[in-house]
């Protein structure tokens, strides 16, 4: 055992915490990014992932080369099944990764969507509890009509979520430089206190004040690729963009610069080696994505901290559900979790929670949609199902409606979420299907324009985050049924546990 876990931090330094070859005039530093981190223990039974990890391979490179910088491009306070547990009457809404972060010494993070999922005293007792620095440059404070810096209150000082977040690189030569970092959020969750500016306009402002205060900026964004790629068109100087959002690893060019997304939860995490020539100004950059997995050995001080949660996760879910780890349902196959399948094609998790809607409703309805975003848990689900399963899948919980709309406006949101594949407005259905000609059928047959039909919506559907148009303004929709707190449809988790339950009765 102690020569495999030799041999996997010998595999970290040789790929990466090797010194380079550079020459007098240059200087190397490292980025570690990640994005989208929502569970801080390792998923896939153990196999994938894992923040204990992350500090493990982070500290290795650092070893050998201090100039080693670690990164998230947002999304990490919401969502997971641990944020939504209470403790001493608060729910933890994130506490558990700001600790986690704090102790891997996080360099620098921004603002993702999902930051916002928190009310703004929440999001405030997270912003005071990190011991990281934040930095946003679109996104402001709205209080009071009045547009400030969102700021983090320590005991001692106050300090603001800035535009802009600059470091000095140097090394044992006296060769030293400065680099800077803008970022910007998509205005993705509209709430009363968060103000978003322009994205573009925005970062080409924070990126004319900080030029001329830096050798090279990077960006650190929480945005979809298309804004990305718009973003660097905007700003073709910075060589670098550091982004989120997507879930899914990417390396993008755009002509001489790049956009990288490593994978959601830590299951890759990104290495940039940056060579930069003092002399002539000339900087390369080496990307290498990096799988974090068991072959990795686990930071102890980390793994403590998550085994703390791990522990009261379990504790309090014992307060919620009776039996978390009862088996409530056995399956012929694994059931597909994974955000990437779910956000792009039709699943056999995502057929078992539109049957579960349908059935929420004594399946009096035609059919049922949900957003593949609502599928959270990022992991293939044991065969043996238990209620914990069904939790962890669906940490936002809400509520089922009930709608009539016509066939027009059904046809619509099909054709949109179909479009939207690789994103979480992707659709996940029951009882709808595309014929080969390309049609929408409805229990076989095709949609009628001006026909009404019942669908059984998520009710994060109608709220028109995903599909602007879906909302309960919308002149096809004929009346929204919703469940009084007594009714299984009332939250689609215990609809979903109850489906499962009347399956092996």
């Amino acid at each position: 055992m102690k020569y495999y876990l030799f041999l996997t931090s010998f595999i970290i330094f040789i790929l990466f915490g090797c010194k380079e070859n550079t020459s007098k005039n240059e200087l190397t530093f490292k980025f570690i990014q990640l994005n989208d981190v929502y569970e801080i223990a390792p998923l896939g039974d153990g196999v994938f992932g894992g923040m204990a990890r992350v500090a493990h391979v982070r500290d290795s490179i650092k070893k050998e080369n201090p100039n080693t910088f670690l990164f998230m491009a947002g999304d990490f306070l919401s969502p997971s099944l641990l944020g939504t547990i209470k403790v001493d009457g608060e729910r933890i809404y994130g506490k558990q990764m700001i600790e986690v972060m704090n102790a891997m010494e996080f360099d620098l993070v921004t603002f993702g969507n999902h930051e916002f999922d928190l009310k703004e005293k929440d999001l405030q007792k997270r912003l005071n509890e990190s011991s990281f620095p934040w930095m946003s440059s679109n996104v402001r404070h709205l209080k009071n009509d009045s547009k400030s810096f969102f700021e983090v209150q320590h005991h001692t000082d106050t300090l603001s979520v800035n535009d802009t977040f600059s470091l000095s690189v140097s090394d044992d030569n006296n060769k030293q430089i400065k680099i800077g970092f803008l970022g910007v959020t998509l205005p993705y969750s509209v709430k009363d206190y968060v103000f978003y500016g322009d994205i573009y306009d925005e970062a080409e402002r924070a990126y004319d004040e900080l030029k001329n205060k830096v050798d090279l900026v990077f960006g650190l964004t929480h945005l979809e690729l298309g804004q990305d790629k718009e973003f660097l068109k905007r700003i073709p100087q910075i060589p670098l963009v550091m982004g989120g959002h997507e879930h899914y690893a990417m390396s993008v060019s755009v002509g001489n610069s790049k956009i990288t997304k490593a994978d959601a939860n830590a299951k890759t995490i990104y290495i940039h080696t940056l060579v930069y020539n003092t002399v002539n100004k000339d900087l390369r950059i080496d990307s290498e994505l990096f799988n974090i997995n068991d072959k990795i050995t686990s930071k102890p001080e980390i793994e403590n901290i998550i085994n703390k949660w791990g522990n009261i996760l379990n504790l309090k879910i014992k307060e919620i559900i009776d039996e978390p780890s009862e088996v409530i349902f056995n399956s012929t196959e694994p059931l597909d979790g994974t955000e990437i399948s779910n956000r792009s094609i039709q699943t056999n998790l995502g057929a078992i929670l539109t049957q579960s809607m349908m059935w929420s409703f004594d399946n009096e309805v035609d059919a049922a949609l949900v957003n593949g975003g609502s599928i959270r848990v990022d992991d293939m689900l044991p065969k043996d199902l238990s209620s914990m399963d069904v939790f962890r899948t669906l940490p936002f919980g809400g509520g089922i409606l009930k709608v009539d709309l016509e066939g027009i406006l059904l046809k619509e949101v099909l054709d949109y979420g179909s479009s939207k594949k690789g994103t979480g407005a992707y659709l996940q259905r029951h009882n709808l299907e595309k014929a080969t000609n390309g049609e929408w059928l409805i229990q076989g047959e095709k949609i009628i324009m001006d026909k009404t039909y019942k669908i059984a919506f998520s009710d994060f559907l109608l709220k028109g985050f995903d599909i602007p148009f879906l909302n309960p303004n919308n002149k096809n929709i004929k009346k929204i049924y919703r469940p009084n707190k007594e009714e299984k449809a009332y939250d689609i988790r215990k609809a979903t546990i109850l489906y499962l339950k009347s399956l092996s009765n």
